[in-house]
């Protein structure tokens, strides 16, 4: 369902655009680390995803979504997984994510946790990543594909009021949309360097995408 949504929403609402390394790969089994900026990249980020020829990815979100009418039926019915933070439930998400990529799925995880609190739609690098997706990758062996987005910002960001405008009047103004896709990533090492290592490697995918959109955030160091 949700790669329905996609196919249809993302072409409606923005122009899509994909870019890959040389020796990118979305393997059954691996887990996609991205950057995090709006409530519209899921759906840019699966969009890509399906264009590259991928299955659509389990994906590990706020368990708060599932409180929503009838997009929460659809994210259980799908198996995707909530992810409760700051209760020792968490570790629950983590267990279910084990078990999917055993399954051959892949796993879209966004590692900051949660989104920026800027109201602009500018573009920003990743902020920290929280230790969920070193677990995993320690726990599982999956490799790490680094997932850069930009754009989504200019779909939806800001205040509620905003956000809804901003969809609202989104297939009119069909902003450019840039999803960039990274070589994956075998992570090794204590903890904190697979975090930073990961880290750099989503910041360096959401430069990428940044920059084909000609945003000046991408010239950052």
């Amino acid at each position: 369902m949700l790669s329905r949504i996609a196919d249809i929403l993302v072409p409606a609402v923005g122009r899509l655009s994909v870019t890959t390394d040389a020796n990118a790969e979305l393997r059954p089994g691996s887990i996609i680390a991205a950057n995090h900026s709006s409530l519209a990249d899921p759906a840019i980020v699966i969009a890509a995803v399906r264009r590259l020829g991928g299955a659509e990815p389990v994906i590990m979100a706020a368990a708060g979504l599932w409180r929503v009418p009838l997009l929460g039926r659809a994210l259980a019915r799908e198996g995707h997984i909530p992810v409760i933070r700051g209760d020792r439930r968490a570790a629950d998400a983590l267990d279910a994510a084990a078990e999917a990529l055993a399954q051959g799925r892949m796993i879209l995880i966004y590692a900051e946790g949660g989104l920026p609190r800027r109201r602009d739609a500018a573009e920003t690098a990743p902020g920290n990543f929280r230790s969920g997706l070193a677990r995993l990758a320690e726990r599982t062996g999956a490799p790490v594909v680094p997932v850069g987005q930009a754009g989504a910002r200019r779909i939806t960001s800001g205040s509620t009021v905003k956000q809804l405008a901003g969809l609202i009047t989104a297939p009119v103004r069909r902003p450019h949309l840039h999803v960039h896709v990274g070589a994956p990533l075998e992570l090794t090492g204590e903890r904190a360097v697979r975090t930073a290592r990961a880290r750099a490697a989503v910041t360096a995918a959401w430069r990428t995408a940044a920059a084909h959109l000609g945003e000046p955030a991408a010239l950052a160091a």
